[in-house]
């Protein structure tokens, strides 16, 4: 339990100074757009992007690897019903 109480605690000071670092960028943006330059604005939101679609992509690889594994766990019988009730519907 310690041990969870400790992370969470760990989890909530780096949030917090992970959230400084947008107004950094914010900042960083709207400085080189007023300026003329929108290559770095453009570049930072593809990094964003990036950063974004790792999670996700994450995710729907764990989900595809769980629903292989329960298929392969399911018995004969109950594929056969699965396609019975698919065929009559």
């Amino acid at each position: 339990m310690k041990k969870i109480i400790l992370a969470s605690i760990l989890f909530l000071i780096s949030t917090s100074i992970s959230m400084a670092q947008c107004a950094m960028c914010r900042m960083t943006v709207e400085s080189t757009v007023s300026n003329g330059r929108s290559q770095i604005a453009s570049n930072l939101n593809h990094g964003i992007l990036y950063l974004l679609s790792a999670p996700y992509l994450l995710v729907a690889i764990i989900g595809y690897l769980w629903w292989r594994s329960s298929k392969k766990n399911m018995s004969p019988q109950t594929l056969l019903r699965q396609r019975i009730r698919k065929a009559l519907s």
